[in-house]
C-alpha cells in the first residue's frame, strides 16, 4: 500500500510540475491579470527616449541600424540631438567627451553584433579614463536568441569585463527601472561606461511585433495552436502594463566623501611639510565639486601643482603654481606629495619615482587605483577612498583658519625650473630641421593664437606628446586626450562630443599623422550636422612614437613608416577646407593658422596639414 501512495505521490508532482511548466509556457492563467493595450500604438523606443531627456541628456551619439530605429525616431520627435557617425567607436568616443565635459552621462545608441564590437575598444578607454558612458545596443528577439538570426551574438559576454552595469531589458515595463539605475551606476563611485541592451521586439509597438511573431491564426492543428498560444503568451508577457504611470526622474548619484578625521589628518601633514607637491589626475573635474571652485581653493592653498589627463588647463595657462617640467626632480626634493586622483602606475613609474623620505597622502574614488602598485614601490602615509576635489576643498576650508601658506622658496625653486626649461624649448623650436618644419615651432606658433575659450583634443603619440608640453590649455575642461589607455583614433568623436558641449568655442584637434587615419572620415560628419572643428596634422610620415625607439634598439623600421599624404585634400573632398604648410611656409605659419580661424568661425571644417621633421625634442621616451 505504501508503496502505491509513493508512486501515485510521484506522479501528481511530475503532472504538477509539467501543468507549471505549460502554464509558464502558455501563460493561460497569468492571462486573466494582464493589462495590454492592443491598440496602442506606443513603443518602447519612447519610453528610452523619456527617461534619457529626464535626465538632461541633449545629445545622443549613433551609427543607426534597424534594431535600435524606435529609440532614434522618438528622440528626434521629443527634441534630443541625434548625431550620427560614420563608425560606432566615433559615436562612443564622441559620448565619452561629453560625459567628461557636461558632468553628466554621454550616450552612444548603436545596432546589435558588429555594431556593438566595434565600439569594444572606445568601451574600454571609457572605463580606464573613468567617463561615465551609457552604450545602448540593439539585440535580436529575446525568443530569437540563440537561433541563427540577425547579428545575434552574445553581447553581454562582451560589455560585463567592461562595464560597472550591464542588463538585457527584456520587457517593456522594465525600461524605465533599468534604465534609471543604468545611468545611476554610470556616474556613482568611481563612474564608468555601462550596456543597456534592448531587444527588438521591447522596441517596436504591439501590433509590429505581434505581426511579425509568426502566429498562423487560420490553423487547425493541435501543434500549431498550443505554438500560437506560447508565441501570443510570449509577445502579451513583453508588453504587460507597459505603459504604467512611471517616475522618469533620476536616481541620487553616490559620491564617497572625505571623513572629518580624514581631512584632519591632511591638515596636520600639510602643516608640518616645507615642500609639499600636488599631482593631479582626472578625477580631480568630476562632479559634485565645480571646477571653478576647485581652481579657487588651489590657488588659495599656494601648493605647486601637476596636472594630468582632464585636470590641465585646471589653473590657467600662466598659474605661478603649476608646473609640467622635471617633475621627477620634483618628486625625489617633496616632502610631501598629495595624490588627488592621480595613480602609481607606468605614468608614475609605478610609483618610483615617489622619494621613501616623503609623506604620501592618496586620495582615489576607486580603491584599486588607490594602492596601485604600494605592494611593491611606495605606501600611503594616508590613503582614502574618496573624490580628490571634495577632500581639497575641505582641507583648504581648515588650513583658511591658520592662515596657511605654502614656502615661497619651494614655490619659486620650481616655476624658476618652469621658466628655464621652457626658454631651452623656446630655443629647440628656433633649430632648422633637416627637412620639413620643426613640430615645436608650429606647436608655439598654434599656442600663440589659441583664444581663451578654446578646447584641445590631443590625439596621437609623439606629436601629441609634444603638444603636451607645448600648448597651454586656456582653463578646466579645455583638454582632451585618451587617457590610461593611450587609444589612438579619439579624436574626431572627441572634438565632436567638446563642439556640442561648447558651441561658442573653437575646438582644435592635433593629430599626429598616424592617428589623423582613424578619424578622418567625421569631417563627413561635420559637415553634415554643421559642426565646424580645425585640426592640426604633424604629418612626418612616419609612427614615431614607435620608431624613436624601435629603429636604434632593433636597427628597423617595418612596420613604422607612412608617406607624405595630402590629408587636407581628403578634408576638401568632404566639403572642409584644407591648408598645407611645407618648410617653405614657415614665415607664414600664423598667417595660416589665422586664416583657419577665421573660416571656422564662417562655419567651415578646416585641417591644416603640416609637414614636419624631427627633433630631439622627445628623445629618450618610450612607447611601452
Amino acid at each position: 500500500m505504501s508503496f502505491a501512495y509513493a508512486v501515485l505521490a510521484v506522479v501528481s508532482v511530475t503532472i504538477v510540475s509539467l501543468l507549471l511548466a505549460f502554464e509558464k509556457r502558455l501563460g493561460l492563467f497569468k492571462r486573466r491579470f494582464r493589462k495590454i493595450d492592443v491598440e496602442s500604438e506606443r513603443h518602447g523606443g519612447q519610453i528610452v527616449a523619456s527617461v534619457l531627456k529626464a535626465h538632461g541628456v541633449k545629445h545622443v551619439f549613433t551609427l543607426c541600424g534597424g534594431h535600435i530605429s524606435p529609440i532614434l525616431v522618438a528622440l528626434d520627435e521629443i527634441g534630443v540631438r541625434v548625431v550620427d557617425t560614420r563608425h560606432e567607436a566615433t559615436a562612443v568616443f564622441a559620448a565619452d567627451a561629453v560625459a567628461r565635459m557636461s558632468g553628466t552621462v554621454g550616450v552612444a545608441i548603436v545596432t546589435a553584433g558588429p555594431g556593438l564590437t566595434n565600439t569594444i575598444t572606445a568601451v574600454k578607454n571609457a572605463q580606464m579614463a573613468e567617463s561615465p558612458v551609457v552604450v545602448i545596443g540593439g539585440a535580436a528577439a529575446t525568443i530569437l536568441k540563440g537561433r541563427g538570426a540577425l547579428q545575434d551574438i552574445d553581447q553581454m559576454v562582451l560589455f560585463k569585463p567592461l562595464c560597472k552595469f550591464c542588463a538585457s531589458v527584456k520587457t517593456v515595463r522594465d525600461i524605465v527601472p533599468t534604465m534609471k539605475r543604468a545611468l545611476m551606476e554610470a556616474q556613482s563611485g568611481t563612474p564608468g561606461p555601462v550596456f543597456l541592451e534592448f531587444p527588438i521586439d521591447t522596441l517596436f509597438p504591439y501590433s509590429t511585433v505581434i505581426s511579425e511573431i509568426g502566429i498562423k491564426e487560420t490553423t487547425k492543428s493541435i501543434g500549431q495552436k498550443i505554438v500560437n498560444r506560447f508565441l501570443q503568451n510570449y509577445v502579451e508577457n513583453i508588453f504587460d502594463r507597459a505603459w504604467s504611470d512611471s517616475d522618469y526622474s533620476p536616481l541620487p548619484v553616490k559620491v564617497p566623501f572625505p571623513t572629518a578625521s580624514q581631512v584632519n589628518r591632511c591638515v596636520e601633514l600639510i602643516l608640518k611639510s616645507e615642500r609639499p607637491l600636488i599631482i593631479f589626475g582626472s578625477q580631480a573635474t568630476l562632479p559634485p565639486v565645480p571646477v571653478h571652485m576647485l581652481r579657487k581653493s588651489l590657488e588659495r592653498l599656494g601648493i605647486p601643482c601637476y596636472l594630468g589627463g582632464m585636470s590641465r588647463g585646471l589653473l590657467g595657462s600662466n598659474s605661478p603654481i603649476q608646473v609640467k617640467q622635471r617633475r621627477r626632480d620634483a618628486l625625489k626634493e617633496a616632502d610631501l606629495v598629495i595624490l588627488a586622483g592621480a595613480v602609481c602606475d607606468f605614468r608614475l613609474s609605478y610609483g618610483r619615482v615617489l622619494s621613501k623620505a616623503s609623506k604620501i597622502i592618496a586620495v582615489n574614488r576607486n580603491r584599486i587605483e588607490l594602492y596601485k602598485n604600494s605592494d611593491m614601490f611606495w605606501k600611503p602615509n594616508v590613503a582614502i577612498q574618496a573624490d580628490a576635489a571634495s577632500l581639497v576643498v575641505e582641507v583648504v576650508k581648515k588650513l583658511d583658519k591658520v592662515d596657511y601658506s605654502c614656502g615661497v622658496g619651494w614655490v619659486n625653486l620650481l616655476r624658476g625650473r618652469e621658466l628655464e626649461r621652457e626658454e631651452a624649448n623656446k630655443k629647440k623650436a628656433e633649430v632648422k630641421t633637416t627637412k620639413n618644419l620643426n613640430p615645436l615651432k608650429v606647436l608655439s606658433k598654434l599656442d600663440e593664437v589659441l583664444d581663451d575659450d578654446c578646447i584641445l583634443v590631443v590625439d596621437g603619440g609623439d606629436f601629441a606628446a609634444t603638444a603636451a608640453y607645448t600648448l597651454r590649455p586656456r582653463g578646466p575642461l579645455q583638454w582632451l586626450d585618451p587617457g590610461a589607455f593611450g587609444t589612438l583614433g579619439v579624436g574626431g568623436g572627441f572634438a565632436l562630443g567638446a563642439k556640442l558641449c561648447r558651441p561658442e568655442s573653437e575646438v582644435w584637434i592635433v593629430y599626429g599623422d598616424g592617428s589623423c587615419g582613424y578619424s578622418i572620415i567625421e569631417y563627413d560628419t561635420y559637415d553634415r550636422h554643421k559642426i565646424p572643428i580645425i585640426s592640426l596634422v604633424g604629418n612626418d610620415a612616419i609612427w614615431m612614437q614607435i620608431a624613436r625607439e624601435q629603429i636604434p634598439r632593433l636597427k628597423s623600421d617595418v612596420g613604422c613608416c607612412l608617406q607624405f599624404s595630402d590629408y587636407e585634400k581628403v578634408v576638401e573632398a568632404l566639403n572642409g577646407k584644407g591648408f598645407i604648410l611645407r618648410r617653405e611656409d614657415e614665415d607664414r605659419i600664423s598667417d595660416v593658422f589665422r586664416e583657419a580661424k577665421k573660416l571656422n568661425g564662417d562655419g567651415h571644417s578646416v585641417m591644416i596639414n603640416a609637414l614636419i621633421g624631427r627633433t630631439d625634442f622627445r628623445e629618450g621616451s618610450i612607447s611601452v
